[in-house]
């Protein structure tokens, strides 16, 4: 069956379209070439220039970390803990801020979608978040345990410096792209101006100019990914410190490889009839490990109980 072709109406609009577009396209590429053109003859030098783009990401990564903390917070509706409320945590908490280099943080409960603690903030100003449902999976040496996890992140401004890592990388994106729009946005205009004038918007990818572009965002891509991975890897080995620094402060590995085993079959799907429905993440692929932000529970667990290996021999040692 053959395909009707168009009338010449039709293409005649079709290539006035093209040629619009190829227009715009121009248009765009000449203003980002100004402002370039204004950047470059008002830049303050290269050190100056530096200084400025790290300024740029600096008051980024504070203001989305001040604002996504808040809109977080009242996401979750969590309410602070009173002290009367559990005085037993306070105390064990008081032992940890003695212990650490942290002042004393609000704690907050929540009810999460499954057992969890995490801390917002910084080591002079924050917060730490329970779920109700530790306080009855935990003992308080293991509640304590995970606290001091949560203290050591805090301690470390581990949270703060990944958003200020992808806040850099934001910055860096952004003036890459302003440096480089003069040269792309003439071959997108050109690439869909090319697919309107022969009738077939959709293929403006299947051009020469369209494929180079591909080839760029591909790129692009590429380097967005290799970014995330570097910022997750950073956040894993941040995790397995924290863990360090919990069974340190507390002298207390195994209560944390516990408290971690316990949340782990807690956030588990039921078995029974209907276990299929659940979806699990017992076969994670290499890719979904590398993207996780956490290392897998197993090797948590097995290095707190190799620490703890280790110190009782150290001590057996020490007693001959």
């Amino acid at each position: 069956m053959s395909v009707p072709r168009a009338g010449s109406g039709t293409r005649l609009l079709m290539a006035l379209v093209g040629l619009a577009l190829l227009v715009w396209y121009l248009a765009l590429a000449a203003v980002s070439y100004w402002a370039l053109s204004v950047l470059r003859v008002t830049a303050p030098g290269p050190l100056g220039t530096l200084a400025l783009i790290a300024a740029v990401a600096v008051v980024g990564g504070v203001l989305s970390y001040r604002f996504g903390t808040s809109q977080l917070l009242s996401s979750l509706e969590a309410v602070e803990l009173p002290r009367s409320h559990a005085p037993g945590l306070f105390r064990r908490l008081d032992r940890l801020e003695s212990r650490m280099d942290v002042d004393s943080p609000t704690v907050l409960l929540a009810r999460l979608p499954m057992p969890n603690a995490f801390a917002l903030g910084t080591a002079g100003n924050g917060t730490v978040v329970l779920d109700r449902s530790l306080f009855r999976l935990l003992s308080p040496d293991e509640l304590e345990a995970l606290v001091a996890h949560e203290l050591a992140h805090l301690e470390r401004y581990d949270a703060f410096v990944q958003t200020l890592a992808y806040s850099g990388f934001r910055t860096l994106a952004g003036l890459g792209f302003l440096v480089l729009a003069p040269v792309l946005l003439p071959i997108a205009g050109v690439a869909r101006a090319i697919a309107w004038l022969r009738g077939r918007p959709g293929s403006w990818q299947r051009t020469a100019f369209g494929r180079l572009l591909v080839v760029l965002e591909s790129g692009a891509v590429l380097a967005f990914l290799a970014v995330t991975l570097l910022v997750r890897a950073h956040s894993r080995r941040r995790e397995y410190a924290a863990d360090d620094r919990a069974a340190a402060v507390t002298g207390k590995p195994v209560a944390l490889a516990r408290a971690l085993r316990r949340i782990q079959r807690a956030a588990e799907p039921p078995r029974g009839l209907l276990a299929p429905l659940y979806v699990t993440t017992d076969d994670e692929d290499a890719l979904t490990r590398l993207l996780s932000t956490h290392p897998s529970t197993d090797d948590r667990v097995e290095r707190l109980l190799e620490r703890a290996r280790n110190g009782g021999r150290e001590a057996r040692r020490a007693t001959d």
